[in-house]
């Protein structure tokens, strides 16, 4: 499977995204992020259901929760109203019970942001540390064969 598709997105900023500058406000970057890695792993192959707690359309809660442990961005131009951007994911194994996806929002040919989120594996029932899921141990793997291209 070639990661060029399921580590490069395509996001169009909406008027809702904006504040009243008319300049995306800067909570939406880390919402765009995790909505972002969610849909990574959805084209990849992986379901909400498998990851995520309340899905309707599976009975069984995961085993493992991925609470955000750090999240960090930084800005380097305005993002507005009606830019399309390219977001770049660069997930990054860290142990077997932590990772962290790098976030790079390109709109046309610059960097608008980049942004960082951590993830640590717990045990949803006793809230400790435990392994990552399999799922994300594959996602996590198959990021890192081959390279991504240029757009």
């Amino acid at each position: 499977m070639n990661p060029e598709n399921w580590l490069l997105l395509r996001r169009v900023v909406r008027f809702g995204d904006t504040d009243a500058a008319g300049v995306m406000h800067f909570h939406q970057l880390f919402r765009w992020c995790h909505e972002s890695w969610e849909e990574s792993l959805e084209h990849y192959g992986l379901t909400t259901a498998e990851i995520f707690p309340g899905n309707r359309n599976s009975e069984a809660t995961p085993e493992v929760a991925l609470p955000i442990v750090h999240c960090q961005a930084d800005f380097r131009s305005p993002i507005q109203n009606g830019d399309a951007l390219v977001v770049e994911l660069r997930p990054e194994s860290l142990n077997p019970n932590s990772f962290q996806v790098h976030f790079e929002f390109r709109c046309g040919d610059h960097i608008a942001a980049h942004a960082l989120i951590r993830h640590l594996a717990i045990n949803a029932q006793t809230r400790h540390r435990c392994a990552l899921p399999e799922g994300i141990d594959r996602w996590l793997e198959a990021s890192g064969v081959g390279k991504i291209g240029s757009i």
